[in-house]
């Protein structure tokens, strides 16, 4: 653990997801922040305004206001630039929802605003381990691979999102003529009664429902292989001695099957298509990928 001295300049950046969930918290914590250290804040309105923020912090201490989207946002961009090894991050929680704070929950972050804004003044930043994939994506919590045809949390359909919501149209958008809006509804399923009448019965969606075949290796050696349905497959960093651990839980017949468990630096998960969720996103499908652990690749002020 490395003391932090309170009297850094910090640069405070503040996501604008948590400006507009809890603008209350945010208040708290900048008002705590800004009592304790000289600060500099930030209110970036996008992600490339909160990219562009981090980038020029010079020699100041970032912090992030926001929840685990906007930590892994920060890791990410560091990560990239390769400026992980010497900077070390400060977060206060805020966020909506009850998934939107678990990953920070976890690694020991306090909740409050004022005890998390404090951590930031007083505590000591702790050096974490990291997941990065073959595609230089990285992952700080768990990463969870679900059963085959399984909706993963966070899902949205296959439409991926980075890093904000899709704004409604205005009111004057949304203006049309009754008339024609009823004419082109009856139109629309009129062509739609003619599509399925002369397709064949598709198969019901929950027949694509079912365990998943995989291959995964573990540091060169096959942990299972794809003649093994599995239910799920599950992998975090900060493993006992080391390395990530991995946990395979096989499909059941008749009784439970057996957990498989193992400690590696290197995961490999291929086979067929699958999607996977990482800390607060879900990524895929992809035929392959490879995480790699690395160990104290970057730090989290945490309290002491």
């Amino acid at each position: 653990m490395t003391e932090v001295a309170t009297s850094d300049q910090l640069l405070v950046v503040i996501d604008p997801v948590a400006r507009r969930g809890d603008g209350e918290a945010v208040r708290i914590a900048k008002d705590v922040l800004s009592a304790g250290a000289v600060t500099k804040v930030c209110l970036p309105d996008g992600p490339e305004e909160f990219d562009r923020a981090l980038v020029r912090r010079g020699s100041r201490r970032p912090v992030v206001i926001g929840d685990d989207r906007a930590l892994l946002r920060a890791v990410s961009l560091l990560h990239r630039r390769r400026e992980l090894a010497g900077c070390a991050l400060s977060l206060v929680p805020v966020g909506v929802g009850g998934g939107a704070l678990s990953l920070s929950r976890a690694l020991g972050v306090p909740m409050g605003a004022v005890a998390a804004a404090r951590a930031v003044l007083d505590g000591s930043e702790r050096r974490l381990d990291l997941l990065v994939d073959d595609s230089d994506g990285v992952v700080l919590g768990a990463l969870r691979i679900p059963p085959l045809g399984a909706r993963v949390d966070g899902d949205d359909g296959g439409t991926e999102r980075a890093g904000g919501t899709w704004g409604a149209g205005s009111s004057g958008e949304a203006a049309v003529d009754g008339a024609q809006h009823l004419h082109h509804w009856l139109r629309t399923c009129q062509s739609l009664v003619r599509t399925l009448a002369a397709r064949p019965a598709r198969v019901p969606a929950s027949a694509a429902f079912g365990p998943t075949r995989l291959r995964v290796e573990v540091d060169g050696r096959t942990l299972v292989d794809l003649d093994q349905p599995l239910d799920a497959v599950s992998i975090t960093p900060g493993g006992a001695g080391g390395g990530a651990r991995i946990e395979v839980r096989p499909a059941s017949v008749g009784a439970e099957a057996t957990l498989l468990e193992a400690v590696a630096w290197t995961i490999t998960v291929s086979g067929a298509d699958f999607r996977y969720r990482a800390d607060a996103v879900v990524s895929g499908p992809v035929r392959t990928r490879t995480w790699t652990v690395r160990e104290g690749a970057w730090g989290l002020t945490l309290p002491g």
